[in-house]
C-alpha cells in the first residue's frame, strides 16, 4: 500500500465536482422526464428537456433548476474519488505500463470500481433524485431530509435502489471509462492526434455516448425506484428486471429511453469537462 498513487483519487473526486455542478440542470431534467409515467407521477408536464428547464423555471424558479446540488455535489466527491481511484489503482495491479492495457482489463477494472464505488455513495444518490424529483415539496437541508429518510423509511431507505444503482455504475463505468483509455490510446498511437486537449475532447464526446446508450434503460428504473416511497405494502418495482419488464408492458419499449437526450446531453458534456478538467490536474507539478 506504500506505493498507493493517491493523485487518482484526489484528481477523480475535483474533476466530477466541476463536472457535475457544470451539467446539473440537464441531469434535473432528465429526473423529472423519468419520473413521468409512474403510478404517482402520471400527469405529463414535460414534452421535452427544454420544455423542462422552460417550465421548471417558470414555475419554480430558476434556483429549482438546483434542486438537490448538495448531495449530488457530495456524492460526486465520494464516487468520482473512489471511482477514479479505485479504476486506475486496479489496472496497475494488471499492467505495469499503459501501452500493455487492454479492452477486457479495462471493463473489469471499470465494472469493480463502479460497483464499489455508486454501493457506498448510494445514500447521496436517493437525496439528490428525491430532490430533483419532487423540487419544492421537500424541505429543510440535505442532513434534515437525510434523517427524515431514514427515520420514516429506516435504513434501507437510504440504500433504496442499491441494486440498480450499482448495476447502472456497472454499465456505465464499464464502458465509459474503457472506451476514453482505449479511444484516447488509438488516437494517440496510430498518429491521428497528439496527446492535446483535442485528442481528450474527441475521446470523451465518444465515450459519453456510449455510455448513454447502454445505461439508459437501467438508469430508468433506477431513477423508478430511488423516487418510490415505501412506508406500508409492497413497491412498485421488486427489483431491476421487474421494473424493466413492467415499463415496458406498461410503457412501451421506447419508455426505457425516456429522459435519453437529457442523460446523453449531460454525460457528453459531464464528460468533457470530467476529462479535460482530470487530464490538466493530472499535468500539475506534485
Amino acid at each position: 500500500m506504500a506505493s498507493l498513487n493517491w493523485k487518482p483519487f484526489i484528481y477523480g473526486g475535483m474533476a466530477s465536482i466541476v463536472a457535475e455542478f457544470g451539467t446539473f440542470p440537464i441531469d434535473l431534467t432528465k429526473t423529472r422526464l423519468q419520473v413521468q409515467g409512474q403510478s404517482h407521477c402520471m400527469e405529463v408536464r414535460y414534452r421535452g428537456m427544454f420544455h423542462a428547464l422552460l417550465r421548471i423555471g417558470q414555475e419554480e424558479g430558476v434556483k429549482a433548476l438546483y434542486s438537490g446540488i448538495s448531495p449530488a455535489l457530495l456524492r460526486q466527491a465520494s464516487y468520482g474519488t473512489i471511482k477514479i481511484g479505485t479504476y486506475n489503482t486496479l489496472k496497475k495491479l494488471f499492467v505495469s505500463r499503459p501501452e500493455d492495457e487492454t479492452m477486457v482489463i479495462n471493463v473489469f477494472c471499470g465494472v469493480v470500481s463502479g460497483v464499489l464505488s455508486s454501493s457506498l455513495a448510494n445514500p447521496t444518490d436517493v437525496l439528490k433524485i428525491r430532490m430533483q424529483a419532487q423540487g419544492s415539496l421537500l424541505q429543510g437541508s440535505m442532513m434534515s431530509n437525510f434523517m427524515n429518510i431514514y427515520q420514516t423509511e429506516g435504513t434501507r431507505g437510504l440504500w433504496r435502489g442499491v441494486i440498480p444503482t450499482a448495476q447502472r455504475a456497472a454499465i456505465v463505468v464499464g464502458v465509459e471509462l474503457p472506451v476514453y483509455d482505449i479511444t484516447k490510446k488509438h488516437l494517440i498511437g496510430s498518429g491521428v492526434m497528439g496527446d492535446t486537449i483535442l485528442t481528450h475532447f474527441v475521446s470523451s464526446f465518444t465515450c459519453g455516448l456510449a455510455g448513454a446508450l447502454a445505461s439508459n434503460p437501467v438508469d430508468v428504473v433506477r431513477t423508478r425506484m430511488m423516487n418510490q416511497r415505501v412506508l406500508a405494502g409492497s413497491p412498485l418495482y421488486k427489483g431491476t428486471l421487474d421494473g424493466l419488464m413492467q415499463t415496458w408492458r406498461g410503457e412501451g419499449f421506447f419508455a426505457l429511453y425516456k429522459g435519453f437526450w437529457p442523460n446523453w446531453l449531460r454525460l457528453g458534456p459531464w464528460n468533457i469537462i470530467f476529462f479535460m478538467t482530470y487530464e490538466q490536474l493530472k499535468k500539475l507539478p506534485l
